[in-house]
């Protein structure tokens, strides 16, 4: 890709805003190094400073001393950009950094939009779009596997897997259209059947590719669990206890929880959002309707539901609910909790064929272990299948793209279509995997992909 020429230069805080040791200005474009120049002060200056090192010295204000500050010079093609790059290091706080970024902002270095700097490095090369993706999962990570994926995306494994891909798909199109030369001769240069057993392989790729975009969604955004019941089952108190805080008001009033609350942990490296929802009746309160009616919205959101039910009322108590539940969720993907097995003791225990079942007593705090351990291996297993790519969306369906086009070479050869119909599809998925990478791009796909970043990135 050739170098993009930026007619201005831009400038953004880089790290989250607030108190903290250090905070780092990024400053790119043509005049970085002579913006930065104009405020440092130090042995060395910054106009013929050299590529990849540090210089220490102040940020000033005229004669007003701002900060001392480490400016770190990157020259253009080699920084994150590929422009000129200077990262100012100053100590962190409110309002130092607003400071240095309001006299630049009054030289004409204008504040940086979201994802600027990253959208700067994949026009000049630095980055395809599969890492510049990768970027924003880094960042934006929920479990420790998802970070890891991310890195190797970053560090261009994706990149090279659909680079192999389409280099294939290349070489197989080029000779079924050098074919089309020798169409009077009836030349065939690619045995059919060997074609369609390596078109329907890709396909099945592609295929399993895609259809871990629903993992990867769990290590990027983390697991979501909604815990759902009648009122009264011990929902509260069961969230209270997992999460060993006083988290949710715990009443015997029935409809003490009306609205859903929310509270993120770690297991083993992975996020999960429990979620404390409003006991399900039928109810003429108002307010209580509306948080029957988030539970609802959270249940259909939600990666895993746990079913929390009163033991004490009876171990079948909340079929119904599970019934209704599992028109909407696999089993696999419900726990029934029997809760306060502490009132009614070892003897009645059963075991529901639809649903795994668990016995607890949140208010003495038992069975939370073995809660724990069964949501680990839940969140666990939603993620096996993910590899080298955090897939999103985006990439999903340009996949589903490549896989139809794939599928239709296949029928187009076993209806016995010329090679110029084979060819056509096979160009196509090329074209598409030239999206996936970013080879080909429109401005309405861009814009969508760094509207996500955050502002400095």
């Amino acid at each position: 890709m050739e170098q993009h020429v930026s007619s201005d230069t831009i400038c953004a805080l880089s790290t989250p805003p607030g108190v903290g040791g250090i905070a780092v200005i990024r400053i790119s474009g043509p005049d970085a190094l002579a913006g930065a120049h104009r405020f440092f002060r130090g042995p060395h200056g910054l106009l013929d400073a050299e590529s990849h090192r540090i210089y220490y010295g102040w940020w000033m204000d005229g004669e007003v001393p701002i900060d001392s500050v480490v400016c770190s010079v990157f020259r253009s093609p080699h920084s994150y950009t590929g422009e000129d790059v200077v990262e100012v290091s100053c100590h962190g706080g409110y309002f130092v950094s607003r400071h240095i970024l309001s006299m630049l902002y009054g030289v004409h270095i204008r504040a940086a939009a979201p994802g600027e700097f990253t959208q700067r490095a994949f026009l000049n090369g630095r980055l395809d779009m599969t890492q510049v993706e990768a970027v924003a999962d880094l960042i934006h990570a929920q479990s420790s596997p998802g970070s890891l994926t991310a890195a190797r995306q970053l560090a261009g494994g994706f990149t090279r897997r659909i680079a192999a891909f389409r280099q294939r798909l290349l070489d197989t199109a080029g000779l079924l259209e050098l074919e089309l030369d020798f169409s009077e001769e009836d030349v065939e240069f690619v045995d059919r059947s060997a074609l369609r057993a390596t078109l329907t392989s890709l396909a099945s790729e592609t295929h399993a590719l895609q259809s871990t975009a629903k993992a990867a969604e769990t290590l990027r955004s983390g697991f979501t669990v909604a815990m759902v019941g009648f009122p009264n089952a011990g929902k509260s108190s069961l969230f209270n206890a997992f999460l060993q805080e006083e988290r949710a008001i715990v009443s015997d009033i029935p409809g003490t929880t009306r609205d859903y609350i929310r509270e993120s942990i770690i297991v083993d490296g992975f996020t999960v959002h429990l979620v404390d929802t409003a006991g399900i009746r039928s109810t003429d309160d108002t307010i209580e309707l509306q948080g029957i009616s988030l539970t609802e919205s959270v249940i259909k959101q939600a990666n895993a539901v746990l079913i929390i039910n009163d033991a004490s009322e009876g171990l079948t108590s909340s079929d119904a609910l599970v019934d209704d539940i599992l028109r909407q969720f696999s089993p696999e993907h419900c726990i029934l909790i029997q809760n306060k097995m502490d009132l009614v003791g070892t003897s009645q225990r059963h075991d529901v064929a639809a649903v795994s079942e668990l016995y607890c007593s949140a208010r003495r705090g038992e069975g939370m272990e073995v809660l724990r351990t069964t949501l680990r291996d839940m969140v666990a297993g939603s993620a096996s299948a993910i590899n080298d790519v955090l897939l999103n969306r985006r990439q999903a369906d340009v996949l589903s793209q490549v896989t139809d086009s794939l599928h239709s070479a296949v029928s187009g050869l076993d209806v016995g279509l010329t090679s110029e119909y084979i060819a056509v599809d096979l160009r196509q998925a090329i074209r598409f995997l030239g999206e996936l990478t970013g080879e080909t791009w429109n401005p309405d796909v861009l814009e969508g992909v760094f509207s996500k970043f955050c502002i400095g990135k």
